[in-house]
């Protein structure tokens, strides 16, 4: 059954790979999937289940008394049903409602047109200059918000500042490199962390200290290659800006108010989670439903405005991508079932001894996020390598091996980071590359030509910088 469980995972994640062959999303695959795993683990023979989770088993037969008089096999379907799924879909609970209200408050910005007001600052006709701007904009946007949205606000900006097609290209290439660079050194600025953190595999300030400096050498380095061959001033696009067609739009005022509450919001969820020891999806929710009441009491003072208005949170609920949601639902209950039938415990064994080194394993991961979803990715060496404590590390074989994994150890650093910027070694390696490859049209040949060669210098001389601070500085 092990077997059979892991055929259909691998076959299922190369149908979400080919999403774009098969004209099916990806989020239907990965509930489908699911599922399928959960049922087919259910039918694994009682020994094969218990061995996995000798530990779990017992001790839920413990707190269930009740159940000892039943057979093996009826154990073991009350253990998973009673225990297993309800535990891991709290797990992928707390990510989901996070992102849920992430991304609500992103989408509430961007339809007041928040970003506009940081876009607009942009004057320069030098090229230089504007491809340092971009780069620097686009990682420090995306280390708050989503990857995707910050790839989406800048290239929406250069298509109507650059009229070339080469030189939107190569703009859009440093643009994914650095939204994926960007957001990897925050515990808020990618999935993979925001998953890392709430897992409480890495704390909020410690990742922004260990990995600001590596993630943007990351993109220094291609910023600064592309650089070289850019010369000449812009020409400027000649399209007239698109006119609104609501009414009753947004002041000014209005929309640098959401701007500001809304990253303020974004900001305050690692405070909360310090300050009251709570998930990080209390603090967003928290954050999100007092946004809500101060745009219900702006607009309840617009009179005539009506209440299906695109301002108004209710409508900007519908607008969020609720299939990416079911796809990080599903896949991350994939996972779980390849965990609890013990495929991931299988798989950091063979690493430890095969390998036996976290920098050669996580770079491995990173390389693997360049052609594989790095969600899946991250839940797969959360599950194979559990976190431990220091005083756990010293008991055990190799205590200085051991402490790489330990909160906020090396292996958790370094897997944040490859597989956050390892997205950009391919157009297809990440969201902001897919989204800017569709805006675009950038072949896939095309990048893998000019720009996967500069991601990949970046990547490793992002690992080079991470290996100087922890030799020179310890950290």
């Amino acid at each position: 059954m092990t077997t059979i469980i892991l055929l259909i995972f691998i076959l299922g994640y190369l149908l979400i790979a080919m999403e774009s062959k098969i004209h099916i999303n990806k989020a239907a695959i990965a509930l489908i999937m699911a599922p399928l795993l959960w049922t087919l683990y259910t039918l694994a023979s009682p020994e094969t289940i218990i061995q996995a989770n000798t530990a779990a088993f017992h001790e839920f037969l413990s707190t269930h008394p009740d159940y000892i008089s039943l057979t093996k096999a009826e154990q073991v379907v009350k253990f998973i049903v009673n225990s297993q799924i309800v535990n891991q879909l709290g797990n992928v609970a707390e990510i989901l409602f996070y992102l849920l209200g992430a991304l609500t408050i992103v989408e509430l910005i961007d339809i007041h047109k928040g970003f506009q007001g940081i876009t607009d600052r942009i004057t320069t006709n030098n090229k230089k200059k504007l491809l340092w701007l971009t780069g620097g904009i686009t990682f420090f946007m995306s280390s708050v918000l989503d990857n995707m949205t910050s790839a989406i606000v800048m290239m929406t900006l250069l298509q109507k500042i650059l009229n070339t097609l080469q030189d939107r290209w190569t703009f859009g290439g440093i643009i994914i490199i650095a939204a994926n660079a960007g957001g990897a050194w925050t515990p808020i600025g990618d999935v993979t962390t925001i998953m890392l953190w709430i897992g409480d595999n890495i704390t909020s300030g410690h990742i922004m200290q260990t990995l600001f400096f590596p993630a943007l050498i990351s993109l220094i380095i291609p910023l600064w290659l592309v650089s070289l061959k850019l010369k000449g001033n812009i020409a400027h696009s000649d399209t007239p800006p698109l006119s609104s067609s609501v009414s009753a739009s947004p002041t000014p005022k209005e929309r640098n108010y959401i701007l500001i509450l809304g990253i303020l919001s974004l900001l305050a969820v690692p405070v909360f989670k310090s300050l009251t020891q709570l998930p990080p999806f209390a603090g967003i929710l928290l954050a999100l439903g007092m946004l809500w009441v101060y745009t219900e009491i702006m607009y309840n003072h617009q009179k005539g405005l009506p209440t299906q208005n695109q301002y108004r949170m209710s409508y900007v609920l519908s607008k969020i991508d609720f299939s990416s949601i079911l796809f990080f639902l599903g896949i991350l209950l994939a996972v779980a079932a390849l965990d609890a039938i013990g495929i991931l415990n299988k798989l950091a064994v063979f690493s430890d001894k095969q390998i036996h080194n976290v920098y050669l394993v996580s770079i491995i991961f990173g390389l693997l996020s360049s052609v594989i979803d790095n969600v899946p990715l991250v839940a797969a060496c959360m599950a194979m390598y559990p976190v431990i404590s220091p005083q756990s590390a010293a008991q055990m074989p190799e205590p200085g091996y051991m402490l790489n994994f330990v909160k906020d150890g090396t292996f958790w650093e370094l897997i944040a980071y490859c597989t956050g910027t390892g997205g950009s070694l391919l157009i297809i390696g990440s969201a902001a590359g897919v989204v800017v490859m569709g805006l675009e049209k950038i072949s896939f040949i095309w990048y893998l030509k000019h720009i996967s060669w500069l991601a990949l210098v970046g990547f490793f001389s992002g690992i080079g910088i991470y290996i100087l601070q922890k030799t020179i500085f310890g950290i």
